[in-house]
C-alpha cells in the first residue's frame, strides 16, 4: 500500500514540477547500515546539511544528499526518484524559504511517516531579510513584489550551524531515542569545532586594525557571516539574485567604493568566472587589486563529496580569505 501511495504522489506532483525543469541527481549515501535492517535513512537537500548530519549520526546510518550534481538551491526541482526517496525516509532535513517551496507539496501529499525538519523555522530567531544595500542592483521581480524575503544562506554562519545541529540532534533523538546519547555526544564534539572557528575569527576581528569592509563583485550569500562579526559590505547582487549582468551604474558604484576605501581585494563566489569582479577591478584606479574566491557551498558535486568535502574545512578556508581582505 505504501508503494502505491508513493506512486500516486509522484504522478500528482510531477505534472506541476516537471514544467519548471527537473535536474538529474545521483544520490550519495554514507554509512554501513541498511534501512531494511533497522537503520535510519536521513535525506538532506544541500551539502552543508548533509555534512552536519553525517557528523551527528556517525557511521551507523544512511544519509542521502539530493542536490549533489552542482545544481543551485535556487533553481532545483525534484525528480521522480527524489520524491520517492524523500517519501521513504525517516528524516528529511531542508533549508526552508522560497527556494524550498516545492517541499510543501511533497510533504503534504506523502503517505509516509517521514519527519521533516525546516531549518529556517528552527532558526527563526536568527533570520535576516535579504538586504538591498547601497549600490546593489535589484531584480525587477523583487521591485514588483515589494522587496526581498529572508536570506536562505543560513549555513554560511558557523553560529547558525551550531543552532541547526542542535535541531537536527533533537529530531534524530525523537526518532531513535536509544541512540540519543550518542547523537548528543557527537553534536557536542562537532559544535566544539564550530565554536573554535567562531572564536578564532571573532578574536581576529577584535584585534584587527585593517579595513572593516568587504566588497563582492558578485552575488552576496554571506550576509549571515558578516552580520556575526560586524563587517560592512558592498555587493553587485543579493545572495538569491538570478542576475549575472551588472549595469554600468552598479559597476561604477562598486569601483568607486574600491577607490574610496582603498580596497586591495574584491570577492567572487564559487562557480563564478570572476568576470564581474575583474570588471570592477579594471574600473577602479588602483592596478594591484586581487580577486579572492570564497565557497558558498551551493554547487558541491559527487566528486567533491567523494574527495572528502567537509563543511568545517570549507569554512576554515573562507575565513582565511576574509582575513586576507580585512587584515
Amino acid at each position: 500500500m505504501k508503494k502505491i501511495c508513493i506512486f500516486v504522489l509522484v504522478l500528482t506532483l510531477l505534472s506541476g514540477l516537471c514544467a519548471c525543469g527537473g535536474s538529474e541527481t545521483t544520490e550519495i549515501s554514507t554509512g554501513a547500515a541498511d534501512t531494511a535492517a533497522g537503520g535510519l535513512h536521513i535525506v538532506c537537500t544541500i551539502f552543508p546539511i548533509y555534512d552536519w548530519v553525517k557528523n551527528i549520526v556517525g557511521s551507523d546510518e544512511n544519509v542521502t544528499l539530493l542536490l549533489d550534481s552542482g545544481v543551485d538551491l535556487h533553481s532545483y526541482q525534484p525528480t521522480a526518484d527524489d520524491i520517492i526517496t524523500i517519501s521513504g525516509c525517516d528524516l528529511f532535513v531542508y533549508v526552508g524559504g522560497e527556494s524550498d517551496k516545492w517541499v510543501d507539496g511533497v510533504l503534504a501529499s506523502s503517505g509516509s511517516g517521514c519527519m521533516a525538519l525546516d531549518l529556517m523555522e528552527a532558526l527563526s530567531g536568527h533570520l535576516r531579510e535579504e538586504e538591498l544595500a547601497e549600490g546593489m542592483q535589484a531584480e525587477e521581480e523583487e521591485e514588483e513584489e515589494g522587496g526581498p524575503g529572508y536570506d536562505e544562506h543560513i549555513w554560511l554562519s558557523v553560529r547558525n550551524a551550531a543552532v541547526a545541529c542542535d535541531a537536527i540532534c533533537e529530531a534524530l533523538g525523537k526518532i531513535s531515542p536509544e541512540n540519543a546519547p550518542a547523537y548528543n555526544a557527537n553534536t557536542a564534539g562537532y559544535k566544539a569545532k564550530l565554536a573554535a572557528l567562531d572564536t578564532d575569527f571573532a578574536d581576529f576581528m577584535r584585534g584587527n586594525h585593517g579595513t572593516g569592509t568587504v566588497l563582492f563583485g558578485d552575488r552576496f550569500p554571506f550576509r549571515y557571516f558578516v552580520e556575526d562579526y560586524g563587517i560592512d559590505y558592498y555587493a553587485a547582487f543579493m545572495g538569491c539574485s538570478a542576475e549575472s549582468e551588472a549595469s554600468f551604474e552598479t559597476i561604477s558604484f562598486l569601483a568607486g567604493k574600491v577607490d574610496e576605501l582603498n580596497l586591495k581585494y574584491i570577492f567572487s563566489i564559487d562557480g563564478s568566472n570572476n568576470g564581474l569582479a575583474e570588471t570592477v577591478a579594471q574600473n577602479a584606479t588602483a592596478d594591484d587589486i586581487t580577486i579572492l574566491t570564497v565557497d558558498s557551498m551551493q554547487s558541491v558535486t559527487v566528486p567533491d563529496v567523494q574527495a572528502g568535502a567537509d563543511y568545517v574545512d570549507i569554512m576554515t578556508d573562507n575565513i582565511k580569505e576574509f582575513k586576507i581582505a580585512l587584515g
